[in-house]
């Protein structure tokens, strides 16, 4: 029982402990205010008990009702702030980084485009440009956290028509300092601002577009009558500079000299002709003219050329060379560059004649090796220059020498035989002399050489003279009784079986022994045992015998008169 009445009495103070607090917080409670960091887990005791489900915004609400006896007395409210953490990096604007185009007229500090980009976290964020970039130098970041850009020097359209820019977004105010980057494109859109130029264009130096306008050169004769002249570099032709724009043009001739209305213009191409023939010779050679071209759409901007207009003497001769075949001779050395030079050691010059001129020198000839060589050039006065530390000893290279007329394209070609000397050698001195026959003999004894080579030369044609003054003598008359005699035909020529009645003149003696024909080279004899011969007619000197054999004595021929002849003569006389 006891223990029942300590139950009871445990039960009723139970009771009135809780309707004291109960009372106790519904008269005196106020708000609560508590935090908690984001991405903090579910169920994390802060004051009160947290109820599973995701956070809303960056502050908790929640309410407390206090009751008494069903009956509401106070009501709080607890306010639960969530603390941020750093967990996002900047993101651009798609809208703000997307392709653009300026003019390359804009103004320099002029604002081109504005980039932004957001932070889920809500850092603030700054903008930079990386320096590193090729164009980042035409940019800059007018303030920090603005993300206003800048154009910080001259766009030129002509020389670059795309830019690329590359553009950080970073947290200004957090640690970690976390980024982000793109890269911008930016397009130059062109803009009237350069003047025509004539064609072909010259810089003035390298990497700036502005033109030298070219000199127009034409050549013409006193027979020219009209049509379109040719010029060179080219035709006459201009563009706009500004090369996106290309604005029509107009070409004018602002001056012309005295050519009293010899020339017009096309003023849409540009095309110049000749009116009429120049046939006054007394009329000056040269005409000069001044050709202007401007925009059609502003006259302001324009460009002016010479024109050159040369009047010529009827071409009637092309030019040659003297010869076809040309000698030279360089030695080998190592001299980065010597001179060809020709027989004598002379420089060799390979010049063109052309009649057209007095001294036969025409000054627009150029000169050129075809094909080009990497060892040999030919300079306009046609001296060839040789490469000589890249030749080699005994060496032989065959060039061709191009001459070409400037004015009238007529050519001329010829050919250089080039022999490489070792180191020491001396150039010959001629085509042909000594010097190639005996080489390095002494000139002393290369004189007596030759001279006792004539002695011997001359003895030889003198002998064969002798001989065939000889033979000549020996020969009879073909036609006289003699040859008959022998057994030939009267026709029969006197190579083989005649002696000349002027080669020889004769005459009988008589003795009791012997008869006896005197000649100028000798005595011609018969034995007397045979019979006599017949006289001898006033036509024939020619002595026969019926036997057929015929002796001789001679001075230079010795031979007994029991003997044929032998030798040479025997040739002749035997039958």
């Amino acid at each position: 029982m006891l223990q029942g009445c300590r139950l009871l009495l445990w039960q009723v103070a139970l009771r009135l402990s809780y309707h004291v607090v109960t009372a106790s917080l519904c008269l005196g409670g106020s708000d609560i205010f508590a935090s908690v960091r984001e991405n903090s887990p579910t169920g994390q005791f802060i004051w009160a008990f947290i109820s599973p489900g995701p956070v809303q915004g960056s502050v908790l609400i929640a309410e407390l009702t206090c009751y008494e006896d069903d009956v509401i007395q106070t009501q709080y409210r607890i306010l639960v702030e969530i603390v941020n953490e750093n967990d996002n990096t900047p993101n651009f604007l798609k809208e703000t980084i997307q392709p653009f185009t300026i003019s390359e007229l804009t103004g320099v500090n002029s604002v081109v485009f504005t980039v932004k980009a957001i932070d889920a976290d809500g850092d603030i964020i700054s903008y930079i440009i990386d320096e590193s970039a090729g164009d980042a130098a035409f940019f800059r970041v007018d303030l920090p956290n603005s993300g206003d850009v800048v154009l910080n020097k001259p766009l030129d359209y002509e020389s670059r028509t795309q830019l690329q820019v590359t553009i950080w977004a970073q947290e200004a105010n957090t640690a970690e300092k976390f980024n982000t980057s793109t890269v911008l494109i930016v397009n130059i859109e062109d803009g009237d601002d350069q003047y025509p130029h004539f064609l072909p264009c010259t810089p003035v130096s390298p990497g700036v577009p502005v033109c030298m306008n070219p000199t127009y050169t034409a050549n013409i004769t006193h027979k020219h009558q009209d049509g379109v002249m040719e010029f060179s570099p080219g035709p006459i032709r201009a563009e706009d500079g500004d090369r996106g724009i290309n604005t029509s043009l107009i070409y004018n001739i602002l001056s012309a000299g005295d050519d009293r209305g010899r020339f017009v213009i096309n003023n849409r191409t540009g095309e110049l002709r000749l009116t009429r023939a120049v046939n006054d010779r007394r009329l000056e050679t040269n005409f000069t003219l001044s050709i202007m071209v401007y925009q059609e759409d502003d006259r302001l901007k324009y460009s002016v050329a010479s024109v050159l207009i040369r009047v010529l003497s009827e071409n009637a001769f092309p030019p040659v060379f003297n010869r076809t075949t040309f000698k030279g001779f360089i030695i080998q050395s190592s001299s980065p560059a010597s001179i060809v030079s020709t027989y004598g050691n002379q420089v060799l010059q390979i010049q063109v004649l052309d009649r057209d001129f007095p001294d036969g020198l025409n000054p627009n000839i150029h000169y050129s090796l075809h094909p080009p060589s990497g060892l040999y050039q030919v300079t306009q006065g046609g001296v060839l220059i040789a490469r000589t530390d890249r030749l080699h000893a005994f060496d032989r290279h065959i060039l061709q020498v191009v001459a070409r007329d400037e004015e009238s394209g007529e050519e001329a070609s010829a050919s250089v035989d080039i022999e490489v000397l070792q180191r020491g050698q001396t150039v010959p001195r001629g085509a042909f002399t000594e010097q190639q026959l005996f080489g390095d003999v002494d000139s002393r004894l290369a004189g007596g050489i030759a001279a006792m080579m004539v002695l011997l030369f001359l003895s030889a044609l003198l002998l064969v003279l002798l001989r065939t003054v000889r033979r000549r003598r020996l020969q009879p008359n073909s036609g006289d009784p003699a040859t008959v005699a022998l057994g030939k035909h009267p026709n029969v020529g006197s190579d083989e079986s005649s002696f000349s009645n002027r080669a020889f003149s004769h005459h009988y003696e008589s003795s009791s022994q012997s008869q006896s024909l005197h000649g100028r080279q000798g005595v011609y004899t018969r034995k007397h045992s045979l019979p006599p011969l017949p006289p001898p007619s006033s036509s024939s000197n020619i002595i026969s015998h019926p036997t057929g054999r015929l002796t001789f004595h001679s001075d230079l021929f010795p031979v007994s008169e029991n003997r044929p002849i032998r030798g040479p003569v025997q040739d002749h006389l035997s039958i």
